[in-house]
C-alpha cells in the first residue's frame, strides 16, 4: 500500500476536526455539524470537498478575518412555506444545515417548503442537505451560487460560479438516488486534487482569455483568481457540445442564489475589495418536498428503485459491463471506506500535523506522520 492510499479512522478525524475548530473559535455544537458534512464528503468520494478543505476554504478564512467562526443565523422573513434567511458571513454548513432542516420542517406541515439564504459562505459537500430531506421520506433540493469561475457560451470571462444544483430522492434500494453536479465541466476542488498531485488536466475544462484550453492544474489555480481563465459549462466550448445548457442552468441557480434573497451575486463573490480579502457572501435554496404530500412513501420509491434499476439493466456500449445511476458510486464507495476511513496523501498529513502544531494539538501527532 502506498503512501498516498493510507486511510485515517474516522473516528480519529471526526474528533480532531471538532478539537481544532473549537480551537479557532467556532462552538463545538457547530463544529459537530461542519466535520459531520466535510467527512460526510470523504465517505461518498466526493473528496473535492472532504476534509481536504477544512484548512484553506474554512480555517485560514476565519484567520483572515473574513468568515465569522459563530455564526447569527437569522429568519429575515417567513411564511408557512417558505423563509429568508441571513447568515451574517458564519458559517456555511451550519446556515445550510439550519436551513435545510427549516424546509423539511415546513414541508411536513404544509407538504412542501423552500429557505432562501443571503450572506452565508462556502457551505462544503451539497448533497449533504438534501440527503437530510431523504431521511424524512423526502425530496431535497439545493444550490448555491459562488465566486466567479464560469465563462458564459461564446465568452471567456469568468461571471458565474460553479453553482450546483443537486437533488437527492428516496429509493427502495440501499442508496438514495443522489445527484450532486457542478453546472460547469468540473469545479475548482477538482482542480485542486489535480494540482496536489501534480497532474494536468484534461483539455477543454478550463479556456484561457484566448478560448484556448488550459490544462496546468496549478497555473489554471493563480489564473482563476487573476481572473485569467474560466472553466467551461457543462457542454463544453460553444453550442455545438451543449455548453449552452450549462450556461442556463448555472445561471437558473445563480438567480435563485440571489434574487429571492436580496444576495449577492456574480462579481459581487470575488472575496476581493480594493485589493484587500474580503468576505464572499453566498446565497443558497434549500427545497424539500414531503412524498406523503403526493403518495405513499413505499410507492415512490418503488417506482424511484424500478427506474433506477431498468437503467442499469440496460444495453451497454461495447468494452463497458455497467452502467451506473446517480448515488451508485457513491455507496460504492462507502462500502469500501467504512472500515478504513478517508483516504490521505503526503499533502495531507503534511496539512494536518500543521493544524496540530499550530493550535496545539500534539497529541494528534502520530496520526498524521507520512
Amino acid at each position: 500500500m502506498t503512501k498516498a492510499e493510507r486511510f485515517i479512522p474516522f473516528a480519529v478525524i471526526e474528533n480532531f476536526m471538532v478539537d481544532v475548530m473549537v480551537k479557532a473559535g467556532i462552538p463545538k455544537d457547530d463544529a459537530k455539524i461542519i466535520q459531520d458534512v466535510l467527512v460526510k464528503a470523504d465517505k461518498l468520494g466526493f473528496d473535492s470537498h472532504g476534509v481536504n478543505r477544512l484548512k484553506p476554504i474554512y480555517l485560514d478564512r476565519i484567520n483572515d478575518g473574513i468568515l465569522n467562526p459563530e455564526t447569527k443565523f437569522e429568519v429575515v422573513k417567513e411564511t408557512p412555506t417558505t423563509a429568508v434567511v441571513d447568515g451574517h458571513n458564519g458559517m456555511g454548513h451550519v446556515i445550510a444545515y439550519k436551513s435545510m432542516q427549516m424546509a423539511i420542517d415546513k414541508a411536513k406541515k404544509y407538504g412542501m417548503g423552500m429557505v432562501a439564504v443571503r450572506n452565508s459562505t462556502h457551505y462544503g459537500f451539497a448533497g449533504y442537505y438534501p440527503l437530510m430531506a431523504v431521511e424524512h421520506n423526502q425530496i431535497g433540493i439545493t444550490g448555491t451560487n459562488a465566486r466567479p469561475s464560469i465563462a458564459p457560451t461564446f465568452g471567456v470571462e469568468n461571471m458565474l460560479g460553479t453553482n450546483p444544483m443537486t437533488f437527492g430522492m428516496p429509493s427502495d434500494e440501499d442508496f438514495p438516488f443522489l445527484l450532486d453536479c457542478a453546472t460547469s465541466i468540473t469545479q475548482r476542488g477538482k482542480v485542486e486534487v489535480y494540482a496536489r498531485q501534480g497532474k494536468e488536466m484534461p483539455k477543454g475544462w478550463v479556456i484561457d482569455e484566448n478560448g484556448e484550453s488550459k490544462t496546468n492544474s496549478q497555473e489554471v489555480l493563480e489564473d482563476l483568481i487573476a481572473g485569467r481563465a474560466a472553466f467551461t459549462p457543462l457542454g463544453g466550448v460553444g453550442e455545438d457540445g451543449g455548453g449552452y445548457k450549462g450556461y442556463g442552468y448555472a445561471t437558473v441557480v445563480e438567480i435563485l442564489s440571489a434574487a429571492l434573497q436580496q444576495g449577492a451575486y456574480m462579481k459581487m463573490l470575488m472575496g476581493i475589495k480594493d485589493g484587500k480579502k474580503v468576505p464572499y457572501p453566498l446565497g443558497h435554496f434549500f427545497i424539500a418536498i414531503d412524498i406523503n404530500a403526493f403518495t405513499e412513501p413505499d410507492d415512490f420509491k418503488k417506482i424511484t428503485g424500478d427506474i433506477l434499476r431498468q437503467l442499469r439493466a440496460s444495453k451497454k456500449m461495447p468494452g463497458q459491463n455497467r452502467i451506473y445511476t446517480a448515488g451508485e458510486k457513491e455507496h460504492d464507495t462507502w462500502m469500501n471506506r467504512k472500515d478504513k476511513g478517508v483516504p490521505f496523501n503526503d499533502a495531507l498529513f503534511d496539512e494536518f500535523a500543521g493544524m496540530c502544531k499550530t493550535y496545539g494539538l500534539d497529541s494528534y501527532l502520530p496520526h498524521f506522520q507520512k
